[in-house]
This record gives structure tokens, C-alpha cells and sequence, in this order.
């Protein structure tokens, strides 16, 4: 089973759970939802939530997307990041999240069984 996952600040997960769907102003400006794999998180985390003093993460699992609106594609807003992120092409429902965790500030704590997945990858 594949997961990937969304950072959420805490205004975005509030929006979320009421229009019952993931929604961010990036994600509207870009035309898909960012994700990132367990790899992917630190980094994900440090390029751009650094400012933020508490997050959400959100495990999704990749079963639970439709196949045609899922892709692996380049970040194109950090030509240094030569890694294919995972992007969402349509809703993606807070049903379809499996697991959820809040991050506080202290150096995000990624949870331990991701940073486990990590090393098994």
C-alpha cells in the first residue's frame, strides 16, 4: 500500500473539514493539490512551512484516488528540487484522508511509522 501525503496549515485544514474537500489558494492557483511522498516530507516541510508554528499532515492512500486524476510530476516553483512530487487533479474529500496528525513547531515532528516507511522504501 502506497501513501503520499498533504501539509495543511491550520487555517487550510479549518476550510477543509467545511467544504468537506482539501482546498488551499496554491492549490487553486496551480490547477491541482500538492503532495509529497515520506520521502519528501522534511524537505517539503523546511522549503515551505518553515513560518508556520502548527500543521496538519495528511496521510492519503493512494487506492483511495481516481488513477486518472493522480500523477507524479516535476515541482516546477523549485528548479533545485529535481524530484517528482505527487499532484492530485481533482477534489480530494477529507473521507479519502486515512490518517491525520498535528504537527507543532520544534522542528516538525514527522510521525515515526512515515520516517519507518521511509527507511523501507
Amino acid at each position: 500500500m502506497s501513501k503520499i501525503y498533504k501539509i495543511l496549515t491550520e487555517k487550510e485544514w479549518k476550510n477543509s473539514n467545511l467544504l468537506g474537500h482539501v482546498k488551499t489558494d496554491l492549490d487553486d492557483k496551480d490547477g491541482f493539490i500538492h503532495c509529497s511522498t515520506a520521502r519528501q516530507l522534511a524537505l517539503t516541510l523546511h522549503l515551505y512551512f518553515k513560518k508556520e508554528k502548527s500543521l496538519f499532515l495528511c496521510e492519503i492512500d493512494e487506492r483511495n484516488l481516481n488513477k486518472s486524476e493522480y500523477c507524479f510530476e516535476k515541482a516546477l516553483s523549485n528548479k533545485r528540487v529535481e524530484q517528482d512530487f505527487p499532484h492530485i487533479y481533482g477534489k480530494l474529500c477529507i473521507e479519502q484522508i486515512s490518517k491525520i496528525w498535528k504537527l507543532e513547531k520544534n522542528a516538525f515532528q514527522i510521525p515515526e511509522n512515515i520516517l519507518l516507511e521511509l527507511e523501507n522504501d
